[in-house]
């Protein structure tokens, strides 16, 4: 036999000796409750086994009390030593073991102990959550309380708001009518709300000042909401005689054919004051364009980001963000919804500040503040 011949056989002779040689099997399997979930998760962790950089997989398998063997659940890669089990019963309880895996032979290890799944009262890991909200929560709390004892409450002048009368007096000289344009949108959308709560103000002073009010609608429960909420408001002036029903009605709930209505009331009836507040979209500039053209003032206000561009270029005043659901405080000083925001205006102006403080201490101590903001999922 020759040398050559010699060594191959004493290599295959080895290699064959290696492959004899048992698995060794996962180590230590340990199953519990997933920590701060809402139930229905159990997480198993295992040591790796000694032989983990020539195995093909990770074989894990569950038992419950009442059957007979265990059942596959997952199946993951060399190095893995932990999964969650995302599939349990919180009624029933579970037994993990894990089996590594190389070509047909097999190692598995002891059964790890019974655990089940239950949900958590507290998610811990957002427990800076829980604070900011209990502070936020005082904070508007407080500022109620004081509006309620005739505290007076400064909030940031909105132009727009602030040019109501402005409009509503121009109109009253005019002897021409206003024209309340609250949107497309249904009763479920934020912004035809606070659409509401505007024309409710508006409402009262054109009752004081006897100037007509026009109010068009694209949705039939917007237009049954919007009639009662005009007609509140001229009881409120003390004139509910001067209530016309008919300034308040329903045209259509198709999108442009609701516009070329609008355009036409527009250059028809040449309202001295144009109010376009609520959710618009695509005919956002096909009215906003008709009142430029007819001269009147315009003072529109939107939840619709993509369309304030065209309020911004075509309208006098705009609401812009925030401004559309802060207008019913700024109008009506009703104590409760002042007290909201101004605790929601202190809770940012905290944020703010926090952020600035942070940031300075990250950069220059390097101080892990992140973490005080970084919540687990």
């Amino acid at each position: 036999m020759s040398a050559l011949s010699l060594v191959v056989l004493l290599l295959s002779t080895a290699e064959s000796s290696a492959l004899r040689t048992p698995l060794a099997p996962p180590g230590n399997v340990e199953a519990r409750d997933y920590p701060n979930d809402a139930g229905g998760q159990i997480l198993v962790q295992w040591e790796l086994s000694t032989d983990d950089r020539r195995l093909e997989a990770y074989l894990v398998e569950r038992q419950t009390r009442d059957s007979a063997g265990f059942e596959r659940t997952a199946l993951v890669g060399p190095g893995v030593r932990r999964i969650t089990d995302d599939q349990t019963d919180d009624r029933l309880s579970y037994r993990y073991r894990v089996s590594a895996l190389i070509g047909p032979d097999t190692a598995t290890s002891l059964p790890s102990q019974f655990a089940h799944s239950y949900p958590q009262w507290f998610h811990t890991g957002r427990f800076n959550i829980l604070i900011a909200l209990a502070l936020f929560s005082l904070l508007v709390v407080w500022f109620i309380g004081q509006a309620r004892r005739g505290a007076k409450l400064f909030i940031r002048r909105i132009a727009g708001l602030d040019a109501v009368d402005e409009a509503l007096g121009r109109a009253t000289e005019m002897g021409r009518p206003i024209l309340f344009v609250p949107g497309i949108a249904d009763m479920s959308s934020i912004g035809t709300i606070a659409a509401m709560n505007i024309l409710s103000s508006i409402a009262e002073k054109t009752a004081q000042f006897n100037t007509p009010l026009i109010v068009p609608n694209s949705d039939p429960i917007v237009y049954t909401v919007a009639r009662e909420v005009v007609k509140e408001g001229y009881t409120r002036a003390g004139r509910p005689d001067a209530f016309n029903p008919d300034s308040v009605y329903f045209i259509t709930s198709e999108q442009f054919p609701y516009a070329a209505a609008v355009d036409g009331i527009m250059t028809r009836e040449r309202p001295a004051t144009n109010f376009l507040i609520g959710s618009f979209w695509a005919e956002s500039l096909v009215l906003a364009e008709t009142g430029a053209v007819t001269g009147a003032i315009q003072i529109a206000g939107t939840d619709q980001v993509t369309q304030l561009p065209f309020f911004v270029t075509a309208c006098d005043y705009t609401l812009l963000g925030e401004e559309l659901y802060a207008a019913s405080a700024y109008l009506s000083r009703e104590p409760l919804l002042l007290g909201a925001i101004k605790g929601q205006d202190i809770a940012k102006a905290i944020i703010v500040i926090l952020l600035v403080l942070g940031t300075i201490l990250a950069l220059a101590l390097k101080w892990p503040v992140a973490r005080l903001f970084v919540t687990q999922q």
